[in-house]
């Protein structure tokens, strides 16, 4: 008897251990820490595959409990009764949205609660009513969603037919009149001006070069500024007056604008007058004597009666303190025989080399 007994023990703690452990695993997955629970009906409007009696019950994602009880409606067999578990505290409203979400891989479903705001009365028995199609999975879905896309394509099976017919007609149309196609499409871009563009024309301004012998030479240190000009003659293109009458010059640019390009061929000017007193910009130049300030009322083609090109620049010398010892007005212009740049380019050059020996001479004597 002595020698049975401390199995007999041992056997009965082992069983007695095995037990403990599957009852906490039992109210742990079940009710434990979660406290009191409370039971819900819920009712779904069509089938809950997979659904099953213990699936977890989720609160905005979260575990609050599980199903307890499954079964059909007796008064709508498409109806399925639910009977839910969950923690007391979840806030579980009349208007909460019930649906099935399926899980994992193997699309394990879940009963899901959302939301709501909406308080029930006191004692009155809570039932959540699923919203329609909620047990449907992924897999249905897109069964449906094929199987009506089949009943679209049968429907229409004819006018579909007939439209791809036609397709087919004017692809091979299209195919027999590609070089036709390929005409007016390039008449249209011709006309359109769109395709490659042009390249531009750039002309400059040519510096005289027979200025006559330097009689006489600037006594002091002078800059020329850029010139000012208003805004219209702050550009690269041809000028013209009045405005518009500027064909065969689309592609016309000058070598910089106006006022930089009359700027750069005075100082040229200058330098070949006497390039051992010749003006410098004022950014070359620290503090100069004297200042020729340039600007430009005049740089352009007038096709008003006879056609000719026009150059009018308004000259003031002011000293270190900005006063203004001499001024004058300088305007000329030149015949032009026919309105084409090249023509144009001769022209300026004519013009500019009487605007330059003038201001050039006037220049040395105010200085």
């Amino acid at each position: 008897m002595e020698t049975r007994a401390p199995y007999v023990l041992i056997g009965t703690f082992v069983l007695a251990a095995i037990l403990a452990v599957f009852g906490f695993v039992y109210w742990l997955n079940n009710t434990g820490g979660i406290g009191p629970r409370t039971s819900y009906h819920v009712q779904f409007q069509g089938p809950v595959p997979g659904l099953l009696v213990g699936a977890g019950v989720l609160f905005n994602g979260i575990r609050v409990g599980e199903v307890t009880q499954l079964g059909l409606a007796p008064d709508n067999p498409r109806f399925v009764n639910a009977t839910i578990s969950v923690a007391s505290t979840t806030p579980v409203r009349t208007d909460t949205k019930v649906g099935l979400e399926f899980q994992g891989l193997t699309g394990v479903p879940v009963v899901t609660l959302e939301g709501g705001m909406i308080v029930a009365k006191s004692g009155e028995p809570l039932t959540l009513v699923a919203e329609a199609g909620a047990g449907q999975s992924m897999t249905q879905a897109a069964r449906d969603a094929l199987r009506r896309v089949d009943t679209v394509l049968e429907d229409n099976s004819g006018p579909l037919r007939d439209t791809i017919a036609n397709l087919k007609t004017f692809s091979d149309g299209l195919a027999r009149n590609t070089g036709k196609i390929d005409g007016i499409l390039a008449g249209l871009e011709k006309m359109t001006g769109g395709g490659t563009p042009a390249q531009k024309v750039t002309y400059d301004l040519r510096t005289p070069q027979n200025l006559g012998s330097a009689g006489k030479t600037l006594s002091a240190s002078l800059a020329i500024p850029e010139p000012t000009a208003v805004a219209m003659l702050q550009t690269q293109r041809m000028l013209f007056s009045p405005v518009g009458d500027s064909n065969g010059f689309a592609e016309f640019l000058w070598a910089d604008s106006i006022p930089k390009l009359v700027q750069a061929r005075l100082i040229d000017s200058f330098e070949n007058y006497d390039i051992a007193h010749a003006p410098l910009r004022t950014a070359d130049l620290g503090q100069a004597d004297y200042q020729l300030l340039i600007d430009i009322r005049r740089f352009r083609i007038a096709t008003d009666g006879e056609s000719r090109v026009e150059i009018g620049l308004s000259a003031r010398i002011v000293d270190k303190n900005g006063k203004v010892i001499a001024s004058r007005l300088i305007e000329t212009n030149e015949k032009l025989d026919k309105v084409e740049p090249t023509a144009a380019i001769v022209a300026f050059d004519a013009a500019f080399a009487r605007v330059v020996r003038e201001l050039i001479g006037w220049t040395v004597q105010a200085v």
